[in-house]
């Protein structure tokens, strides 16, 4: 649902493409790394050491997101946020984002600015710049973006380097954009805290490549569910992975909002996903930065399992399901 624009509010089919891209893009700042950005062909981003890593992911209205839970703004921030946790999951740091937004003729331009307006706002949390994208009409509200990231002298750090022995650790939230999700299910807007996770997410950038120089042996953005995610891991790496629910940390105030609504917090943490928390293995405990909690480790075999058995409930988020 879109919210009903303000009275007299001019929309993207009378501004046009190219007026509602000056509009979008005049006064913003941009980082060193950017050397050409919006309002040519293409852009121009430095990159340390010859490598760009760079990944790309597609919201769109009703799926992804709902205007009537999240402002413009917040949209943005999600857009941003979901693909800038990629580029840090292989240990890269944020250099740019490139935006593609497409949208009925009639969408107030107010709406489209405040949505730029949150990934410009993300992208410099990150240290990265919006350098440019496309604009196009559509039947649906679709925003794609492209982040880009630089290595800066390390390798990535891939889905497939588990090895038997590696202990599993997480760096940030897991589970309060799933109970965000079940709370607005309700008809809630509150506790906001909660509530705030699953509009604006807050992944750990500087975790990555932090994890990268520590030595970390495999990562994944945790964007579908904490089992779901390993899963990947498990599978490319060859290994089983076993999670141990004594090591996971469930907040007081997730325990508080599963018992208000009949849920079980603990199965958030599990399955949730869009908190893009950061997953990954390391040789031992001595190479795990600070910051980061151990909640299981890698086995021989197969597959995810907790506390050594397999979990009977779904995995966590699969489209088309």
């Amino acid at each position: 649902m879109r919210p009903e624009p303000p009275p007299h509010a001019d929309t993207v089919a009378e501004v046009g493409e190219f007026g509602l891209i000056r509009r979008v893009t005049a006064g913003r700042t941009q980082p060193p790394t950017t050397l050409l950005g919006p309002g040519d062909d293409a852009a121009v981003v430095a990159v340390s050491d010859g490598r760009v890593v760079v990944s790309t992911d597609v919201l769109v209205d009703g799926v992804h997101f709902r205007l009537d839970w999240s402002s413009p703004e917040q949209v943005g921030r999600k857009a941003a946020a979901v693909n800038l946790s990629d580029v840090c999951a292989m240990g890269a740091k944020p250099t740019a984002l490139l935006i593609g937004i497409a949208c009925p003729a009639d969408t107030p331009t107010a709406l489209v600015e405040g949505i730029t307006s949150g990934l410009w706002q993300e992208a410099a949390v990150a240290g990265a710049g919006v350098v440019g994208g496309d604009m196009t009409s559509s039947a649906t509200l679709v925003i794609s973006v492209t982040a880009l990231g630089d290595m800066g002298g390390l390798e990535p750090v891939t889905r497939s380097g588990a090895r038997v022995g590696d202990l599993v650790a997480v760096c940030g939230r897991l589970g309060w954009a799933a109970a965000g999700l079940a709370v607005l299910g309700r008809g809630f807007r509150s506790p906001v805290a909660v509530v705030g996770a699953q509009r604006n997410p807050e992944p750990p950038y500087p975790a990555g490549p932090q994890a990268a120089a520590a030595g970390a042996t495999s990562m994944i953005d945790v964007s579908d569910g904490l089992l779901a995610d390993l899963g990947h891991v498990a599978d490319e790496s060859g290994v089983g992975v076993d999670i141990r629910t004594e090591l996971l940390q469930v907040h007081p105030r997730l325990l508080d909002v599963a018992s208000a609504l009949g849920a079980d917090a603990r199965h958030w943490v599990l399955t949730g996903g869009e908190d893009h928390a950061l997953a990954a293995t390391f040789p031992d405990q001595g190479s795990i930065p600070d910051g980061w909690q151990v909640i299981g480790s890698v086995r021989p075999g197969g597959g995810v399992t907790v506390d050594g058995r397999g979990y009977e409930k779904p995995p966590g988020w699969e489209h088309w399901r």
